[in-house]
Formats: structure tokens, sequence, C-alpha cells
């Protein structure tokens, strides 16, 4: 085994479970924390209310859409986030505005050793899109993973056609690799996706820092 790629062990996750901001924006107080189970019915609302907003972005999954957003299937969702987190394999956040759920930011498949990266996929409810409020999340997900928890490289993908998204990619100072072809099944057929990096050399002070002195945030 190489050195430096030791398995974590469980429950002792660096940088996670935690809670990050409050970060200020247009759309209100962001705050990023870990799901809680608690969370089940207003994680429901809003994805049901939010369906079409949503779902033209999201992969295809097995079964309806009410089904799988109905609040009873938020425990086992909950089960498996926690679970990631807790060995080390995630950082799964729920974000809230002004203490309300708004949506769900996780940096997933985190890969230790000589690589130390991961992704990064979040969706927000749409009341509050084009607020700052995706911006803000994933600028203080960004400088976290590249301090406290010892990331080096963080991706993202995105389809072309989402904008918002890529705007929100953009902001946070990722860069654009490229293309996946084909990459991924939503709404029921295989989407052509943008790729976005990021490694810790490029945010300098950090990305918050960015977001306040452009203007976009500021903190409490």
């Amino acid at each position: 085994m190489a050195p430096g790629s030791e398995p974590q062990p469980v429950g002792r996750h660096p940088g996670w479970p935690v809670v990050l901001g409050p970060l200020i924006t247009a759309g209100g107080s962001v705050v990023l924390r870990p799901p809680r189970l608690r969370d089940a019915k207003s994680w429901s609302r809003a994805r049901l209310r939010d369906r079409e907003y949503l779902q033209r972005w999201e992969p295809t999954s097995p079964g309806g859409w009410e089904e799988r957003n109905a609040a009873g299937a938020w425990p086992a969702q909950w089960s498996t986030l926690r679970g990631m987190g807790r060995r080390g394999e995630a950082l799964p956040f729920t974000i809230t505005v002004e203490g309300e759920f708004a949506g769900q930011l996780t940096v997933g498949n985190v890969v230790r050793g000589a690589l130390r990266s991961g992704w990064v996929g979040y969706w927000v409810a749409e009341e509050v899109a084009g607020g700052g409020v995706a911006t803000a999340a994933v600028g203080m997900v960004v400088d976290h993973c590249f301090g406290p928890v010892g990331l080096h490289r963080l991706e993202a993908t995105v389809r072309p056609e989402n904008r918002p998204s890529v705007r929100v990619l953009e902001k946070v100072g990722f860069r654009r690799e490229g293309l996946f072809e084909r990459y991924l099944d939503v709404a029921g057929a295989w989407r052509d996706h943008y790729v976005y990096g990021l490694t810790a050399e490029e945010v300098g002070p950090g990305v918050v820092a960015g977001l306040v002195r452009s203007g976009r945030a500021r903190r409490s």
C-alpha cells in the first residue's frame, strides 16, 4: 500500500460532520450542515413541488418520481449518506437558507492517498435559485475540502444546457476540462456533460474570500 493511502477509520472522516457558514447572499443566509433524519418532510416537499425544475437535470432512476421522493424514502437515503460520511467516502450536506431546508450538496467518491480527490454534486429548491445560494454553498465546500478535509482536486459534471449550474461552477473558479459524450442517462436519454475541475493551488486565499471581495456574498 502506497504511503498515505491507509483506509480512514470508521467515524473519523477528516472534516465531517461539520456545519459550514453562514454566508449571506441575495437569497438569504446560507448554511451547510449534515443531513438529519427529521429532514424527511422538508426534503420531500421540496422535491415533489419542484419536480419539473429538477427532473430534467437528474440521472434517470428506477421507480416513479413521487415514490422516490416521498417522505418515506428519505430514511434510507439519509442512512446511506450518513454511512458514506462516517466511512470517509463522501461529505453529505443539507443546504439551508434562513434555517429552512433548501437543497443538498454532496462531495462524493472521496479518494485519499496520492490522488486526494472528490466530485461535487448539488441541487437547490427553485424558490432560492438565482439568489447566489448554490454559489455560496459550493464555495464554502470547496474551501472546506481544500482545507480541513485535505483534498487536492474536485470535479463536477453538468449538462451544457444547464446554464445556471455552469455559471455556478465558473463563478466559484472551476475550469471546463472537456466534454463527456453520452455520459449519463438523464430524462430518458444519454446526455453529454461538461467536466469541470479545480485544484487547491487555484483558489488562492479561498473561494469564499473571492465571493466576498466581488460583492456576491458577505460573512455574517
